[in-house]
């Protein structure tokens, strides 16, 4: 099974540079005015702002299990990109939402050390 994920955006060329820092690279692919992040080995963040999808603008939210989480915030910071306070839930994960400049809600979340 695949999984495209789609972020509705109201600037694509905004939302673009905010997400090659989050991701720390630029889009995977481009198919016709939507930039493809691979997430997984089939899974897939898709940007688009196109005028059909402008009532869905800020309503997405996803969570990316992650190993590298201080290095990531790290990264983040270091392009002006803020987050929420980090949490620790009682299983010891840790847990941190990041807004897009729309308020689409990414979040990261890394499992204790073994």
């Amino acid at each position: 099974m695949d999984l495209h994920s789609v972020v509705c955006v109201r600037d694509l060329a905004i939302s673009r540079k905010w997400y090659e820092a989050f991701f720390g690279r630029e889009a995977d692919e481009i198919i016709g005015e939507e930039l493809l992040w691979q997430v997984g080995e089939n899974a897939w963040l898709v940007l688009d702002d196109r005028p059909v999808r402008a009532a869905r603008v800020g309503g997405t939210m996803i969570t990316f299990g992650v190993t590298d989480l201080d290095d990531i915030l790290a990264r983040l910071a270091a392009h002006g990109i803020a987050h929420e306070p980090v949490e620790t839930y009682g299983n010891g994960v840790r847990h941190v939402e990041i807004l897009d400049p729309d308020g689409n809600s990414l979040s990261l979340a890394a499992a204790p050390p073994s």
